[in-house]
């Protein structure tokens, strides 16, 4: 894992082949963290929390469709 120190304001820029996705600081407050995503329509960008839930949906409706193709 690559960690960064950035303050408010500052941006990183992550290069995916030939896109840049760049993450900027927009606010530090308290133990919160607001971020800007600036990213190219195709990126799909989720929190951990909804990528894990798509992935388990996913996962359960190929469970399902192999069950139906059965």
């Amino acid at each position: 894992m690559l960690v960064l120190t950035r303050k408010r304001n500052e941006q990183i820029v992550i290069t995916l082949g030939t896109q840049l996705v760049i993450v900027r600081v927009l606010e530090v407050c308290r133990d919160r963290v607001r971020l800007g995503i600036i990213a190219p329509k195709d990126v799909t960008i989720h929190r951990d929390e909804v990528a894990r839930r798509l992935a388990q949906a996913a996962k359960e409706a190929e469970r399902l469709h192999a069950g139906v193709a059965s």
